[in-house]
C-alpha cells in the first residue's frame, strides 16, 4: 500500500513539474484521461525507482561536494535523477518523459521536491491537531 502511494504521489510531482516547467512533457500511448494518468504513474514508479537504486549512491560519492556546497549540490543531483528518469523513459515506445536540458531539469526537480515535500506533510503524515 506504501509503495502505491509512493508512485501516486511521485506521479503528481512529476504531473506538477511538466505542468510549470516548459521544458518538461509527458507524453503517453493516447490521448484519453486513463492513458495520461496511466503513463504518470508508470513515470512516477520509474522515478521511484531512480530515487530509490541510483541517488543514495551518487548522493554519497558527491558527499565532499555536497558539504562544499552548503547542500546546493543536492539540486543538481535532484535534476540529474529528473534527467536519468527520462532518458529510461525516452527509451520505450508508448510513453516518454521529455527532459529538454539541464536548466529544465534543475528546475523540475525543485518543483518536484516542493511538491512532494507538500504532498508527504499533509497526504503521508498529517499533523495532529
Amino acid at each position: 500500500m506504501r509503495i502505491l502511494l509512493a508512485i501516486i504521489l511521485n506521479a503528481l510531482a512529476l504531473g506538477a513539474a511538466s505542468w510549470l516547467v516548459p521544458g518538461i512533457s509527458g507524453s503517453g500511448a493516447g490521448d484519453s484521461t486513463g492513458d495520461i494518468i496511466l503513463s504518470y504513474l508508470f513515470f512516477g514508479a520509474i522515478f521511484g525507482l531512480v530515487n530509490v537504486t541510483i541517488k543514495p549512491i551518487v548522493s554519497l560519492l558527491s558527499l565532499p561536494i555536497t558539504c562544499l556546497t552548503l547542500g546546493l549540490f543536492a539540486i543538481v543531483i535532484n535534476a540529474l535523477m529528473l534527467l536519468l528518469t527520462g532518458w529510461l523513459t525516452s527509451v520505450l515506445p508508448w510513453s516518454s518523459f521529455e527532459v529538454d536540458g539541464f536548466w529544465a531539469a534543475v528546475l523540475g526537480g525543485i518543483v518536484v521536491a516542493i511538491v512532494s515535500a507538500l504532498l508527504n506533510r499533509f497526504l503521508v503524515r498529517p499533523s495532529i491537531r
